[in-house]
């Protein structure tokens, strides 16, 4: 059951954190594209902010994939984490904990789920398991 239980949570964390992505790159989802995400990112500070968008974007889509497949898992945690570290500092940090107030809630979350996995592995239901690749 511990298989099923660490797929589910893959499934779900790393489906929406691609779809996350998938919005600041390809404009799915109703997000705005390296256009639009490009524009807020250079409001924050982070230039180029078409460039960065587009990389973070396509980073995050990435990562979410092969956070699903439990594929290279230590590469899709480290996918996951570094841009909730940015975003964290760069723009939710100043809001306090908690995600209503546009706190750091959700950023702490995927982080540790993504840091979780990194150390234990993605479970036997994995292409990593598949493959025999171990990491940990």
């Amino acid at each position: 059951m511990e298989a099923v239980g660490f797929l589910i949570i893959r499934l779900v964390v790393g489906l929406y954190y691609a779809a996350h992505g998938s919005m600041k790159a390809f404009g799915w989802f109703g997000g705005g594209g390296p256009k639009a995400t490009g524009a807020f990112f250079e409001q924050i500070g982070i230039k180029p902010g078409t460039t960065m968008a587009l990389l973070a974007g396509i980073g995050e889509f990435v990562g979410g994939i092969l956070f699903v497949l439990g594929f290279l898992t230590p590469l899709a945690a480290i996918l996951i984490i570094i841009p909730m570290i940015v975003a964290i500092i760069t723009v939710h940090g100043k809001n306090g904990l908690f995600s209503d107030k546009g706190g750091i809630e959700y950023n702490l979350v995927l982080i540790a789920i993504a840091l979780g996995f990194m150390l234990t592995g993605p479970g036997s239901l994995s292409l990593d398991s598949v493959f025999n690749i171990k990491f940990w």
